[in-house]
């Protein structure tokens, strides 16, 4: 084979690996959005229940400032959950967790905190998916004209395309 067939055949199998790990990286994006979305919807049927928002709770300084005038025997500092409110922190909830098919019943200030947890970390990897895929985007466009040139649907059927014998 020629030096410059070779060359290019290397840039392309480069340019169907960076192609692949973006369609990929894109996939798991999706995934996680999907599953964000369940959460958000899960903490917002549970704020529904216990009757408040994320900001119709007061602040633990508010709390405080009402209940100033009390008997001395009430400790100084009372801890206020932003979703539980005046909720019974302590109802049992049913929860299916993640990744399972298992149902608990679990008590409602577990079964959020818990909720809260898992959307922090999907929020911090759809972030950075988010970045990768930006990263490997601008890797191959800048492979150079070939990669300019090569719309995402070809780009696509590059990297799903597979050899079959005859």
């Amino acid at each position: 084979m020629d030096e410059t067939m070779k060359q290019f055949q290397v840039g392309l199998i480069e340019l169907e690996t960076e192609a692949e790990h973006l369609l990929l990286a894109r996939h798991q994006l999706v995934e996680n959005d999907r599953v964000r979305n369940g959460n958000r919807e899960a903490l917002t049927a549970l704020r529904k229940r216990a009757r408040t928002t994320k900001t119709s709770v007061p602040s633990p300084f508010e709390s405080i400032m009402k209940d100033i005038g009390g008997p001395e025997s009430r400790p100084l500092v009372k801890e206020v959950c932003t979703t539980c409110g005046n909720h019974d922190s302590n109802e049992r909830t049913w929860m299916m967790f993640p990744g399972t098919d298992l149902f608990a019943r679990i008590p409602f200030h577990a079964a959020h905190t818990i909720l809260e947890t898992d959307q922090a970390q999907l929020d911090f990897d759809a972030k950075r998916l988010q970045s990768f895929v930006k990263e490997k985007s601008f890797l191959i466009s800048e492979k150079g004209a070939l990669a300019d040139t090569i719309s995402p649907g070809v780009l696509k059927s590059l990297v799903t395309l597979s050899d079959k014998t005859k």
